[in-house]
């Protein structure tokens, strides 16, 4: 599907701005950290922007509270529906308490304990399902008829996409002339984000979506010239096991990405590793995705000023423990 004969509009940079006015105040400004041993080791400049320290320990409140903060009070009075592995979850079930609506969660029921505890803490509704045999969309979809909810995906949604984007927008404002992007990418949203602003902002700045190599359906789908859906992939990085990006999402990465690279579970495993002892920083797998990238990726970054998307930190400390002892 081209982007120029997209049936909806896409979202714009303006739509990310808009997004920043309605999150001053509520989301965190998250901080940008550096990592003089990184540097020293591969001779370019890192600035990770830290979304493992938003509120609810990911990116995803951004675009989930932008969603919610423009429902009309009809909409409100009903609540909000959503499904997701967990981060997505989260970031509407705090969100709707914010704005003082009810929320139900259609969640796999192998998510991560603290996701699940996490989510019903924020008091929402969850409602689990089998994420290898059952289909989270119509289940959600049925739900919402339902009970007249309105149903916020986890990504291919222009208000979810534009919350997003004003990560890299933040990142952009304290970092300005970013040679390199580094992304985590699942179903697309962030990365679709991320791109509004540096297409917008730092037009000279390449921007690489990260995506596991057992679920490289955006790279294929990017090599394709369409959209390719794979079966549930079997990834450490669980905040990114999707089938497939969405139409918006898809026509956002083909028209502006420069590349999509893959990151393996040992990788992903020795950054989680890297930023604990380094750093200091509780990293969830998903979010190692960006470092792995850049540092496996294949791309020369010598001597360049590289921004690293740290998408969240939201991981059961039992299993990170297990993850960072088989490093």
């Amino acid at each position: 599907m081209n982007a120029s004969v997209h049936a909806t509009p896409l979202p714009t940079f303006d739509d990310v701005q808009a997004a920043a006015q309605r999150l001053q105040g509520v989301a965190h400004r998250t901080p940008v950290m550096r990592s003089s041993t990184l540097d020293k080791l591969t001779g370019a400049e890192f600035f990770f922007k830290c979304e493992n320290y938003q509120r609810m320990g990911a990116f995803k409140f951004r675009g989930g509270y932008n969603a919610l903060a423009r429902f009309s009070p009809a909409q409100a009075q009903r609540g909000a529906l959503a499904f997701s592995s967990g981060n997505h979850a989260q970031a509407i079930a705090l969100s709707a308490r914010i704005l003082g609506m009810p929320a139900a969660i259609v969640m796999p029921e192998d998510a991560p304990a603290a996701k699940l505890d996490a989510t019903r803490g924020y008091g929402a509704e969850v409602i689990t399902y089998d994420r290898f045999t059952e289909d989270r969309e119509a289940i959600s979809q049925r739900i919402a008829q339902e009970r007249g909810m309105t149903l916020i995906p986890p990504y291919n949604h222009a208000d979810v996409i534009a919350g997003q984007g004003t990560s890299a927008m933040e990142l952009l404002q304290d970092v300005p002339q970013l040679d390199y992007l580094f992304v985590c990418l699942g179903g697309g949203g962030l990365l679709s984000g991320c791109l509004l602003a540096a297409k917008a902002m730092a037009p000279g700045c390449k921007v690489y979506g990260v995506e596991p190599e057992a679920g490289n359906d955006a790279q294929q789908s990017l090599r394709k010239g369409e959209i390719v859906k794979i079966a549930t992939p079997k990834t450490i990085a669980d905040g990114a096991q999707t089938q497939a990006l969405g139409d918006i999402t898809y026509a956002i990465i083909r028209r502006d990405v420069t590349d999509i690279v893959t990151a393996s579970d040992p990788q992903l495993a020795d950054c989680m590793r890297f930023y604990a002892e380094r750093m200091k920083m509780v990293v969830e797998p998903t979010g190692a995705l960006s470092l792995a990238g850049a540092r496996f990726g294949g791309v020369d970054l010598q001597g360049a000023r590289v921004g690293v998307l740290i998408s969240g930190g939201n991981v059961d400390l039992g299993r990170y423990a297990q993850l960072l002892d088989a490093v």
